[in-house]
């Protein structure tokens, strides 16, 4: 006997998931190759799948039913990702820029929700200190312009512990990697492959950011069904 075949209604629902889970086997792939290529120094790798990583993982989320400001922040970041790559001072800001609009974004979607205030505190020491100890070491015309980006990202960071543990990981993540690049800015002594450790700690931070926000939105749902 053959086996039945689905229902329309069932094919309905596995189509977007199959999808998902497609759209996020393909943004692993390019992270593995753009990391894989960083160790190996294979600049042609580095260049081909970094600019395919967010817009890859916003697709994702898009099909996941994920809040439209999750979705242009991870757009944003790809023009960040893509100006970052032209070796030129004004592609720096620019990406700084567009980074920077797709923190607002995150921040309008943490929205009012509770965070620690011992974290605040132990972010804002963070944010001191780092400042403080770069600020000397950086190009003059770079200094105001990384502290005000500086502010932003530590508040996104900050903030992102509203969501969960996931999301909150992905902040404090975030706030990792550009840190990284500003001490390289700074001409800091650098970890071994600086590169691969500045998009590790990149493309975690906005998968984990993706994935609590994404948690956080079930939950929500759950939580609406169970009491309706």
């Amino acid at each position: 006997m053959a086996p039945a075949r689905p229902a329309p209604l069932a094919r309905a629902r596995t189509a977007p998931l199959t999808l998902s889970r497609a759209l996020l086997g393909a943004f692993l792939l390019a992270a593995a190759v753009d990391l894989g290529s960083l160790l190996a120094g294979a600049d042609t790798g580095h260049l081909a799948a970094k600019p395919l990583l967010m817009p890859l993982l916003a697709a994702y989320a898009a099909t996941r039913g994920a809040p439209r400001l999750l979705v242009v922040a991870l757009l944003l970041g790809w023009g960040g990702d893509v100006f970052l790559l032209l070796d030129a001072d004004w592609a720096f800001l620019v990406g700084m820029g567009s980074f920077a609009l797709g923190h607002l974004c995150y921040l309008t979607l943490f929205g009012r929700r509770r965070t620690s205030p011992a974290l605040g505190a132990l972010y804002t020491v963070a944010l001191a200190g780092t400042v403080v100890a770069l600020w000397p070491d950086l190009p003059a015309d770079l200094r105001i312009p990384v502290a005000g980006y500086s502010l932003l990202l530590t508040a996104m960071a900050y903030r992102s512990s509203s969501l969960g543990a996931l999301a909150g990981t992905g902040g404090a993540l975030f706030l990792l990697s550009d840190t990284l690049i500003a001490t390289g800015i700074a001409d800091w002594p650098q970890l071994p492959a600086p590169d691969f450790w500045v998009m590790l700690t990149y493309i975690a931070a906005q998968y984990l950011l993706t994935a609590g926000a994404l948690q956080a939105m079930y939950g929500a749902r759950r939580e609406g069904s169970t009491t309706s």
